[in-house]
């Protein structure tokens, strides 16, 4: 993770002073979150929001107030880009950098914002008050180019809007205060749908038509936990972030654990590229969601609950916040929910700090326990030691939203939705080059050119899958059915037109999957560079026909000795793309001939050369002359 180290004296240029950290501030911070190293991220996150910065000193004191080694406290915050060592502006301009933003003229908007701030991307201006910088998938993608401005969330920027909020906020304009001038006076939920639009394009029966509050809930309540348990497992519902796991059988798992205390966690990290659905259920359904936890509480006998929220979804921070409270205050969390005794549970909400790592669910649970986002070796597997060593179930936003309507509708209703193996329906986020992006609920069974015609991307050339750790698919493949038994997906698709360069795209992919990797194992960190670099090396027409088995055996590799999901899926976009796209990689391959190869270029290679000895070759260059 990319994070500068600055010293404790908190400057970092002039003009950049930052009030030093006193202790008493510092123990009332780690106070609020009891002193608790477990809360690390919350620490950490109050500390750079009130000082814009982690500093050497400060990391000292928060130390000594966890009990930890100053080490262990700057393994954190050195590992989420959304931390720093050294002091930030205090407004940060993060500009979403993925390749659907690009193509939607990140590039322009750049611009503005650079020459209306007078910093470049990466800097931090000399008075301390602005810093711009790129950032990866917001989960914006269906109204891009997209930014965050502190905590404020800004969509559809075009170079004349960003740079209209440039000059606003040099003339002493509050990042909010961009979004509505009386933006204090608007409620959590009013505050996050001036920000973003959901984008709703079609509402299924089952998520975003009607819902009756509750009703799985009250059902759930007179309900033995086994029971619940097989009404999951008799609807088929499959978890919704991409794996397709059984819910009902990883409820079951977890049930079956003698322990002390069990765990649920909501896992609403969704960082894949062209993913957005959770982040509408999150605004339109926050009370479904707590309802899905809460089932699943009563089924594993959970009495703690975590809702790990992706540091980009700050925005609705509050909005949670006031609906976990809402829920506590009419006896829907807490103790006897409904009424009946012993029926406990409660739910904190977790804030991530931007590490995409983090929606594997190992990496999670690091994180909720105030670690680095590092994944977990397995076995044991959460439902068996997750969080904190407990029995912990791991669902996502939308796989809860889906149990707390089998609890209302039966069983037999989802199941009766779908295909065979693929049961109910599913939520998809759609961009790209197409009319209408946005959220479809659809049940399971479309094929790729019935969801095409209906967004207005008929004239597509390609289409990921699932997000960069997906499929990329060309038009002879556009008949393949959206099931997990075909193209699998966590609901991501972006839709490419025949303008697009699919090898620019690939690059941008394996400089995600670079970037986020947690560098744990060195296939994952090194190998996914080497992949970037042989990309690289198409693009620049300098590959030859051992490159493209290079690419294949090193992918393997990769998939074979990564210790994590992330190395495991991250070579997809190559291997997808030789499998669908052939003639791409072969337009700019060339041959060897007698064993020489056709690429090389002998003046590159002697070019460093020329520069250290201030002379030329009077052997290979050829308009040398004495």
């Amino acid at each position: 993770m990319e994070n500068g180290r600055g010293g404790s004296g908190g400057v970092n240029g002039p003009g950049r002073e930052v009030a030093p950290a006193s202790a008493d501030e510092i123990s009332r911070i780690c106070g609020a979150f009891g002193n608790d190293k477990h809360r690390m991220l919350d620490i950490l996150r109050e500390v750079q929001d009130r000082f814009r910065c982690i500093s050497a000193s400060s990391m000292d004191l928060i130390a000594a107030e966890t009990d930890l080694t100053r080490i262990e406290v700057e393994g954190v915050a050195s590992f989420y880009s959304f931390l720093s060592l050294t002091p930030k502006g205090q407004i940060t301009v993060r500009l979403c950098d993925d390749i659907v933003d690009r193509y939607a003229g990140l590039e322009a908007v750049t611009s503005a914002f650079e020459e209306a701030l007078g910093v470049a991307v990466g800097e931090t201006s000399p008075d301390g008050r602005f810093s711009l910088e790129y950032t990866p998938c917001i989960g914006m993608c269906d109204q891009a180019p997209a930014a965050m401005i502190n905590d404020v969330v800004l969509t559809r920027l075009t170079p004349e809007t960003a740079k209209a909020c440039a000059e606003a906020l040099k003339a002493g304009q509050t990042p909010e205060q961009l979004v509505s001038d009386r933006f204090g006076n608007l409620t959590p939920l009013e505050q996050a749908l001036r920000m973003v639009d959901n984008n709703i394009r079609h509402a299924g029966e089952v998520l975003l038509g009607p819902v009756p509050d509750e009703a799985g809930l009250n059902k759930a309540a007179g309900m033995r936990p086994t029971q619940i348990i097989s009404a999951i497992e008799e609807s088929g519902l499959r978890g919704c972030g991409g794996a397709g796991f059984a819910t009902g059988r990883k409820w079951r798992f977890a049930a079956s654990e003698r322990a002390e205390k069990h765990f649920v966690i909501c896992n609403a990290d969704e960082g894949e590229p062209g993913t957005f659905k959770d982040r509408v259920l999150l605004t339109e359904r926050p009370h479904l969601v707590i309802e899905g936890m809460t089932i699943a509480a009563r089924a594993v006998g959970a009495r703690e609950g975590i809702l790990y929220l992706r540091g980009e979804y700050v925005y609705l921070r509050e909005h949670l916040e006031q609906v976990l409270e809402d829920r506590r205050r009419r006896g829907l969390l807490g103790r006897d929910i409904l009424g009946i005794k012993g029926y406990n549970f409660d739910v904190r909400l977790q804030l991530g700090a931007g590490a995409y790592i983090c929606g594997e669910e190992g990496a999670l649970i690091s994180s909720c326990e105030g670690l680095p986002g590092e994944p977990k070796t397995r076995p044991p597997f959460p439902v068996n030691r997750g969080y904190l060593g407990y029995p912990t179930v791991v669902n996502n936003v939308e796989t809860f939203c889906h149990a707390a309507r089998v609890l209302d509708r039966g069983a037999q209703w989802f199941h009766d939705m779908g295909t065979d193996g693929s049961h109910g329906t599913k939520l998809f986020s759609i961009c790209g080059d197409c009319l209408n992006p946005g959220i479809y609920e659809l049940p399971y069974g479309h094929t790729v050119w019935e969801i095409l015609e209906r967004v207005g991307g008929e004239d597509a050339a390609a289409v990921q899958v699932g997000g960069p750790s997906g499929t990329m698919i060309a038009r002879d493949s556009f008949h393949r059915k959206l099931t997990f038994d075909d193209l699998a997906t966590g609901g991501a698709i972006i839709i490419f037109n025949g303008e697009r360069n699919i090898l620019e795209i690939v690059e941008y992919y394996m400089s995600f999957f670079v970037h986020e990797s947690c560098g744990y194992c060195t296939p994952c960190r090194v190998g996914n560079v080497f992949l970037q670099k042989a990309i690289q090396k198409f693009r620049k027409g300098l590959a030859n026909p051992e490159d493209v088995e290079y690419l294949k055996d090193l992918s393997g590799t990769i998939i074979e000795t990564s210790r994590c999901g992330l190395g495991m899926t991250s070579p997809n976009p190559v291997l997808t793309t030789l499998e669908n796209f052939p003639l791409v990689y072969s337009a700019v391959t060339k041959p060897n001939k007698d064993g020489i190869r056709d690429t090389f270029d002998i003046q590159s290679a002697i070019d460093g050369a020329r520069k250290i000895a201030k002379r030329r070759s009077y052997i290979f260059d050829r308009d040398f002359t004495q």
